[in-house]
């Protein structure tokens, strides 16, 4: 259960995730961040979320073996500790949505055809630059671009509310 209440959303600027007529109230309830590999943009994405109150869960089409440690350095900057390690995606998480957030990792192109049906209805994709590789001032911004985007979307759900 998240903390999010039933409402209709406005416009929300984000033609992907325009609500159906039965399901508007639910759209940012559970959100379900998702990349490649679990390592870095997903994480800060589901952290920034669940620091802000929202339920937020990430996964990843291909899991690498650890959470990339410049992300997790960058994020400590910020107060928030990254724990555990990436997550496989499923058919239960993606159910369990209501809304979707690719990473801008062509994901479509390497998730099972089922799964990506399930997909297509409550997905928005933020094309956010990969920080594998990249040194600590480049997934610092990459860092920001991604929390202002949670911020982003907890203010439309906060518009919406009232």
């Amino acid at each position: 259960m998240g903390i999010l209440p039933n409402c209709k959303f406005k416009d929300s600027g984000f033609d992907q995730q325009k609500p159906e007529p039965n399901r508007g109230s639910r759209l940012t309830r559970r959100i379900l961040f998702v990349c490649v590999e679990n390592a870095g943009r997903s994480q800060m994405a589901e952290a920034f979320a669940r620091a802000r109150g929202l339920t937020a869960s990430s996964a990843g089409t291909m899991p690498a073996e650890k959470l990339n440690p410049v992300v997790v350095e960058a994020m400590k900057e910020r107060g928030i500790a990254l724990l555990g390690k990436p997550k496989m995606l499923t058919e239960q998480m993606i159910k369990e949505a209501d809304l979707v957030v690719t990473m801008g990792c062509s994901v479509q192109q390497v998730c099972p055809r089922p799964l990506v049906r399930e997909m297509e209805k409550k997905t928005v994709d933020w094309g956010i630059r990969d920080p594998k590789g990249k040194p600590i001032e480049e997934v610092r911004k990459i860092r920001d671009e991604i929390e202002s985007k949670v911020m982003e979307l907890l203010k439309l759900r906060q518009e919406a509310c009232g």
